[in-house]
C-alpha cells in the first residue's frame, strides 16, 4: 500500500519548522505575492529559500503557493518570481491559472506543477487534462463525493491531493466575489475579508428598516458560515478511492493548530498502515483536535450533500478549549529545567498540559519560574519573554504549553 502524504500549511518560518516536527511529510507555504493568503505572514525571499532548506535537510518537500488568478499587472513580476522558487529547490509550485501554467511552462519547464483547489476540478475530464497538460497533481475540488472521488481515480493516472481538515468556504471551491463587492479586497488574489463570516439579516425592499428572521439568533444570522472539515474517520475510505496526499487548510492558523492538527493525523494514517482493516479513530484524537481554536466540525460533501448541520448559524466565532501559552525551546534533560518563549499568560501554581512532538503529552502544574535572567517571578505576563521552568517528564525543543481556557476568563 503506498503511504498517503500528509501536507502541512506553513503560514511562517516557525509554523513550518513545527510541521516538520509534529510529522508532516511536506508543507506547504508562499512568498510575498501570488499566493491566496495575503494577510498570513507569508516569506520573504530569505525565508522561502531558507524554508526550503530546511524542509529538504528533513529528508521532506516543499510546495510553494502561486495561486493567484493574476491580471495583466500581476503579471509583470511572475517569471522571476517562478525562476526563483525553482532556484531555492522548491518541489514544486501549486497554481490555478492558466496563464502562470502557460508561463511556468516557458521560464521553469522543469518544475512540477500542482494544480490548485481554486481551479475546480469536479469531474475526471478536467483532471485528465491537466494529466495530459503534465501536471504532476490535481487537488481536488471540496465539493466532491467519495463517488466523485473513485470515478477520477479510475480514469486517471495523476496524483490526488484532497484536504482533511480546516475551514470550508462557503464559495465554489474558494472562488468568490463577496469580499470584491463589500470592501475591494480581491478573494482571488489573496485578500479576502471573509464576509461569508459575517452576519446578515434579510429586509424585504418594500418595507425598508424591518428585518426578516433568516434561522437567526438575536445577533443576526450566519447564513454562509461553514462548519470546519474533519475526515479523520474517513481515512480508510479515502485512501480506497485512491487519494494520494493529505492535505491540512491553515496557513493563517496558529503554531499550536499546526502542531495538534499534524500531529493527530499523523498518528492516525500510522495506526492505519500498521493495521488497516481494524483502524478506528481513537478517542484521545478527536479530544485533542477540540483543544485548538475551531468551528463545529463536517464532513463536508464526501458521504451527502450539505445541509443546515454543516452551518453555523448561531455565532462567527471560533470555539476555544485550550490556549497556547509557551514553546519549549531548550530542554535540559539533567537539571530537567526548560528554557520556554512565552505566548500567553502563565502563573505559578497554575495547571498546563505539554503537547510533545513526539511520545504522549503530560500534564503538569507551574511550580517555579525565573526570568532569563535567573529572577524567580510568580507571573509570566509578556509575550514572547523567556523564561525558565521545571519540566516533570523530559521533553524536547518544540513542545507547546498550553492550558485549559476557563470560559469566565
Amino acid at each position: 500500500m503506498k503511504p498517503i502524504e500528509l501536507l502541512a500549511p506553513a503560514g511562517n518560518l516557525e509554523k513550518l519548522e513545527i510541521a516538520l516536527a509534529y510529522g508532516a511529510d511536506a508543507v506547504y507555504f508562499g512568498g510575498k505575492q501570488f499566493g491566496l493568503r495575503a494577510f498570513s505572514d507569508n516569506f520573504d525571499d530569505a525565508e522561502l529559500r531558507a524554508g526550503i532548506a530546511m524542509v529538504h535537510r528533513a529528508s521532506k518537500k516543499a510546495y510553494i503557493t502561486v495561486n493567484i488568478f493574476p491580471h495583466n499587472e500581476d503579471l509583470l513580476a511572475l517569471p522571476d518570481h517562478l525562476r526563483f522558487i525553482r532556484d531555492s529547490g522548491a518541489d514544486a509550485i501549486i497554481i490555478s491559472d492558466l496563464g502562470v501554467w502557460r508561463i511556468a511552462r516557458e521560464v521553469t519547464p522543469d518544475l512540477p506543477l500542482h494544480i490548485s483547489t481554486q481551479a475546480n476540478n469536479t469531474n475526471w475530464a478536467s483532471v485528465l487534462a491537466w494529466q495530459e497538460m503534465g501536471a504532476t497533481r490535481v487537488v481536488l475540488a471540496r465539493e466532491l463525493s467519495l463517488a466523485d472521488i473513485q470515478t477520477i481515480r479510475h480514469k486517471t493516472t495523476i496524483e490526488l491531493e484532497a484536504f482533511v481538515h480546516g475551514a470550508m468556504c462557503i464559495s465554489y471551491s474558494g472562488r468568490c466575489l463577496l469580499s470584491n463587492y463589500f470592501t475591494a479586497r480581491d478573494a482571488n488574489r489573496g485578500e479576502c475579508a471573509q464576509p461569508c463570516r459575517w452576519k446578515y439579516h434579510l429586509m424585504e425592499e418594500t418595507r425598508p428598516g424591518r428585518f426578516l428572521p433568516v434561522l437567526e439568533d438575536e445577533r443576526g444570522s450566519y447564513f454562509f458560515n461553514s462548519n470546519d472539515l474533519c475526515l479523520l474517520p474517513l481515512i480508510p475510505q479515502l485512501a480506497a478511492a485512491g487519494v494520494d496526499c493529505f492535505k491540512i487548510e491553515g496557513r493563517m492558523k496558529s503554531s499550536h493548530y499546526v502542531a495538534t492538527v499534524v500531529k493527530v493525523y499523523r498518528q492516525a494514517l500510522d495506526a492505519y498502515y500498521n493495521a488497516p482493516e481494524s483502524y478506528s479513530v481513537r478517542q484521545e484524537w478527536l479530544e485533542e483536535l477540540d483543544k485548538i481554536s475551531r468551528r463545529p466540525y463536517t464532513t463536508g460533501f464526501l458521504l451527502h450533500p450539505t445541509g443546515a448541520a454543516d452551518q453555523v448559524y448561531g455565532s462567527e466565532k471560533y470555539s476555544q478549549n485550550y490556549e497556547f501559552s509557551g514553546l519549549v525551546k531548550e530542554y535540559d534533560p539533567t537539571s530537567g529545567l526548560a528554557v520556554i518563549e512565552q505566548r500567553n499568560n502563565m502563573k505559578q501554581g497554575e495547571e498546563i498540559e505539554i503537547l510533545q512532538p513526539a511520545g504522549a503529552n503530560f500534564c503538569q502544574t507551574i511550580t517555579a519560574m525565573t526570568d532569563a535572567e535567573g529572577n524567580l517571578i510568580t507571573v509570566a505576563p509578556h509575550p514572547q519573554q523567556l523564561i525558565v521552568m521545571p519540566l516533570s517528564n523530559p521533553t524536547m525543543p518544540l513542545a507547546m504549553l498550553r492550558r485549559k481556557v476557563v470560559q469566565n476568563e
